[in-house]
């Protein structure tokens, strides 16, 4: 997932398992599944009868374990993973996951995925209290308030450190004697149990890492939950009876890959139901539809077969270009998505073209993808999202933090199909996303966090209150514009 195909990001991914003779190994191939979610840096820390052993770097999984004795010097039967994208601090080593921490009564091992709304004012808080922090990302807030708890055991220590962050959090924890999973009070990232044939259980931020490594599904982790998996097998307790399921609509959108099930829904089949209602609500006569590879290929069929246009390869995408392009000049800049990406002339010469795609963040990849169609002869070219506009900012664990980076913010659906030089341009609806996703909760979000596209986030915003008062003002400007 590169910068310039999309530049949007989800933070990262986390694996863990507990009873495997080859704990790391199989984290390994866990972890390689959930690529997509982290490209920036990974790591992990084996259990080997107690004793803690961990290893991170920069780069890619295969990068940073491209010498097998890498692999081979974290034996153990229990091991936890991490792939990254930073949102909450920098790129350095440092701020790789998961986190070692060994104290004189123990150690313990952490990983996260998501961002608090409140690490700001509980890091100040901490370090005021004499804490001293070895990063500067949010993860490690978790461990400094568990040290400081005065509980008598560490699960309650846990369970009262985890009422006092706030924000999207997944934690995955590895103690010298047992494997914890936990998930914030609205469940905005995916977390999944699994089983494997051995009996070893498995914790994975998508399903589609159970399947790599043949684990069947148990269970997802609900919002409150503490999962506790040591030798006995796995129990679930409660750190919170206050929770309301608000999963991230972008998980389905975009994020996610298309073999892994959310909430019992599979993401392909959500996204292709994505394009089946949009060629409903946004139809126009053409002679062929094509989806923006990888993400919007889902849709684009679902579009396609409801419409009864021929679905087409019209464009390609370059499986084997490094992971990043990011150049300093607009020229180089444009070459990289002619790198990443190429249109098919023997197919859309001369045709009228529906260019199915996932989401218009910023807009100029839009516009870079409509002008290559052209350029290989579509004789028009008219712009489906299966999604609404994105018009507001993430502030658990997404890296947009700012109204000014959206165009759908700033612009008009008119004036957005200008900009990136369509023939037409629609989105699908919120309702239409809603139910095409087809998760069975309650108001007000329906199982699904659509602050995106509509600014009702569900939590407060503690230390990125002035930012959302910022974002509500923004939000009344944007009626007079659209």
């Amino acid at each position: 997932m590169s910068y310039e195909v999309k530049s949007l990001n989800e933070e990262c991914g986390i694996f863990g398992i507990w009873g495997h003779p080859d704990a790391a190994r199989v984290t390994y191939f866990g972890l390689h599944s959930l690529q997509h979610r982290g490209q920036e840096g990974a790591g992990i820390v084996s259990n080997n009868d107690g004793k803690l052993n961990g290893y991170r770097g920069l780069g890619l999984l295969s990068e940073v374990f491209k010498e097998n004795r890498t692999l081979t010097s974290l034996s153990g039967n229990s091991a936890i993973g991490h792939v990254r994208y930073a949102t909450a601090g920098n790129g350095s080593v440092d701020n790789i996951q998961p986190f070692l921490f060994k104290f004189y009564d123990g150690a313990c091992g952490l990983a996260h995925n998501g961002n608090l709304t409140n690490a700001k004012s509980l890091r100040k808080e901490l370090e005021q209290d004499g804490a001293i922090f070895h990063s500067n990302s949010d993860t490690e807030i978790l461990m400094h308030l568990i040290r400081r708890s005065k509980q008598s055991t560490f699960i309650e220590q846990l369970k009262e450190s985890l009422q006092t962050i706030k924000g999207g959090f997944a934690y995955l924890l590895m103690t010298e004697t047992a494997m914890i999973a936990t998930l914030d009070p609205n469940a905005f990232r995916p977390l999944s149990i699994g089983q494997m044939k051995n009996g070893a259980y498995v914790i994975a931020s998508e399903t589609c890492a159970l399947e790599v490594i043949g684990a069947a599904f148990v269970r997802d982790v609900g919002p409150g939950e503490v999962i506790i998996i040591d030798d006995t097998g796995y129990k679930i307790e409660r750190y919170t009876q206050d929770t309301q399921y608000a999963i991230c609509s972008m998980e389905y959108i975009y994020f996610a890959r298309p073999d892994s099930n959310i909430a019992g829904v599979n993401v392909h089949t959500a996204r292709k139901n994505m394009g089946k209602r949009l060629a409903k609500e946004a139809p126009i006569e053409a002679d062929m539809v094509v989806g923006v590879p990888n993400s919007s290929l889902s849709a684009a069929s679902g579009y396609a077969e409801a419409s009864g246009i021929p679905y087409e390869m019209g464009l390609v995408k370059n499986q084997y270009i490094a992971r990043t392009f990011i150049q300093p000049t607009q020229e180089l800049r444009e070459q990289g998505v002619r790198m990443k990406l190429s249109a098919v002339r023997g197919v859309v010469e001369g045709k009228r073209v529906i260019m199915v795609d996932d989401s218009i963040v910023r807009g100029t990849t839009s516009r870079r993808i409509v002008q290559l169609l052209k350029d290989a002869g579509a004789k028009e070219v008219h712009v489906r999202i299966a999604s609404p506009p994105l018009r507001f900012p993430c502030f658990y664990g997404i890296d947009i933090q700012t109204r000014k980076e959206l165009i759908a913010a700033n612009h008009s659906v008119a004036e957005i199909e200008q900009l990136i030089k369509a023939d037409s341009l629609c989105f699908l609806s919120e309702q239409g996303l809603i139910d095409a996703i087809g998760l069975n909760y309650e108001a007000p979000y329906s199982g699904l966090c659509m602050a995106y596209f509509n600014g009702d986030y569900p939590t407060p915003f503690y230390d990125y209150e002035e930012k959302y008062q910022a974002t509500l003002k923004d939000k009344i400007n944007f009626a007079t514009i659209n």
